[in-house]
């Protein structure tokens, strides 16, 4: 029990969100009205991509240094579960994209930055996939895991405050933070960042353990 404390808080802060999320009262904003909501999933969904995508790079930077299959299956196995959170981040900004501005993609800075992200993640899969000997695709796949959280960054949180920008607090406009996000919401909000963290960080290490359980098998057939 003491060991699974946090993934404890992880299930209770989610099913908090969920719970309190369409239940709360929320402030009545122009063209946001009800869709405000998705703060509760959307946010929380991208920085838990990009906390673990962190954990990712983490890995890629320590199998430099080591070279133990241990990092580079954490590290790929952190980039599944950071691009499975990406992908849920996506859906749920383009549904909240059809209800407050009209469409399902608009031409946001931050948006085709979030498309061109995935892809550049995409394509780390297809890299790993086209390697046959381990320590080859492991020290490349590192390398190129570096430049993918590099141009996340670039693509997410630079580009998008240099450019024009549909987003809250990008482009010049003004944050959640700033006018939508009363004491209600933070009441939520925050701990939905934290459940939703944990939570696929708890994905992340049983695809961990699963990947070296099948390592495992392989190796003693």
């Amino acid at each position: 029990m003491k060991k699974n404390w946090w993934k404890i808080i992880a299930v209770v802060f989610v099913l908090y969100t969920i719970i309190a999320g369409f239940i709360f009262r929320v402030p009545a904003q122009p063209i946001l009205h009800e869709s405000i909501r998705n703060l509760y999933f959307h946010v929380p969904m991208w920085f838990s991509m990009m906390t673990i995508l962190f954990v990712s790079v983490f890995h890629s930077i320590k199998y430099l240094s080591n070279s133990t299959i241990e990092s580079d299956i954490a590290a790929s196995q952190a980039a599944h579960t950071g691009m499975l959170v990406g992908a849920l981040g996506l859906i749920t900004g383009s549904i909240w994209a059809r209800y407050t501005w009209g469409a399902w993609w608009v031409a946001d800075t931050k948006l085709n930055g979030a498309a061109i992200t995935m892809l550049i993640y995409m394509a780390y899969f297809v890299l790993r996939g086209s390697l046959d000997e381990d320590q080859k695709r492991a020290r490349i796949s590192a390398v190129y895991n570096i430049f993918a959280y590099v141009m996340l960054v670039v693509f997410l949180m630079i580009l998008p405050r240099m450019n024009d920008s549909l987003h809250p607090g990008n482009g010049g406009n003004p944050g959640f933070n700033k006018y939508d996000l009363d004491s209600n919401m933070r009441m939520v909000f925050y701990p939905a960042v934290i459940g939703w963290i944990l939570l696929v960080v708890w994905i992340f290490t049983l695809r961990v353990r699963l990947e070296k359980v099948k390592r495992k098998i392989l190796f003693n057939d």
